[in-house]
């Protein structure tokens, strides 16, 4: 079992930042991977960012990339996604899951391929 608690979530205006936090906790994280969805009101889930906890490879909606930056710190079982230059548009309940094993690029982008799920974090980004 794993289990994910996200934090860091809030109120910003648009061109502000925000930090979002995951910790994990629960299970060897070795061979396992840790990404970022979001989901909107009326909207469906959608995948944001994902990193392997082993070799810290990095994979991003194309939208997001240069504004957001997943990283983790493995001494914290922390998984960390920066959000810079947030727009309205970015405003959701963003979750925090994990993948058990190694997959490829394409697997780690759909969410039902994801084992553990945080609770979320709301992050609302006024105009």
């Amino acid at each position: 079992q794993v289990q994910l608690v996200e934090s860091g979530g809030g109120l910003v205006q648009a061109g502000g930042s925000l930090r979002l936090s995951c910790v994990a906790s629960g299970r060897s994280f070795s061979r396992i991977a840790m990404g970022w969805f979001r989901q909107a009101p009326g909207k469906e889930r959608e995948f944001v960012a994902a990193i392997n906890w082993s070799d810290e490879n990095t994979y991003y909606v194309a939208s997001m990339k240069g504004r957001f930056t997943i990283s983790r710190d493995s001494t914290k079982n922390t998984v960390f996604l920066q959000m810079n230059s947030l727009k309205p548009e970015d405003t959701a309940v963003y979750y925090c899951a994990a993948a058990v094993g190694s997959h490829s690029a394409s697997y780690y982008g759909t969410g039902g391929n994801y084992d553990y799920w945080g609770q979320g974090t709301q992050v609302t980004v006024s105009s």
